[in-house]
C-alpha cells in the first residue's frame, strides 16, 4: 500500500519534472561555444584573472536569462554589420528594428554588469 502511493506521488510529478526541464531548455538555450566566446571577448577587455573569468562566466549567464539566444544573435549580427560600414550597412545604423535588437542587449548586459562586477 505504502508502495503504491510512492509511486502514485513519484508518476504524478512527473509532468511537473517535465515542465521544469523545459523551462531549463528555454534558459539555457545558448551553445556552450557562444558561451565561451562571450567569456573570452569578456577577459580579453577586463583583464585574464581568474576572478574575471568567474564574473564573466557570470554575466553571459546572467544575459542568457533575460535576452533569448536568438535575440542575442540578432544583436551581435548588426554590430558586427555597423563595424563593416559603408553604403549597404546602412540599414544596421538607422533601422528602429535594428536600434531595439542593439538597446535589449546594451540593456542585459548592463544589468548583468551590475550583478556580476
Amino acid at each position: 500500500m505504502i508502495r503504491a502511493a510512492v509511486l502514485g506521488a513519484i508518476i504524478a510529478g512527473l509532468p511537473v519534472a517535465g515542465a521544469a526541464q523545459s523551462v531549463a531548455e528555454q534558459l539555457n538555450d545558448y551553445p556552450t561555444a557562444a558561451r565561451a566566446d562571450y567569456v573570452f571577448a569578456c577577459m580579453a577587455a577586463n583583464g585574464q584573472s581568474r576572478e574575471t573569468l568567474e564574473r564573466c562566466a557570470c554575466s553571459i549567464d546572467e544575459i542568457a536569462t533575460i535576452l533569448p539566444y536568438e535575440a542575442y544573435t540578432q544583436a551581435e549580427t548588426v554590430l558586427s554589420m555597423r563595424r563593416v560600414g559603408g553604403e549597404r550597412m546602412a540599414v544596421f545604423n538607422s533601422s528602429v528594428a535594428a536600434e531595439n535588437l542593439v538597446a535589449d542587449l546594451r540593456r542585459a548586459q548592463a544589468e548583468a554588469e551590475i550583478i556580476c562586477f
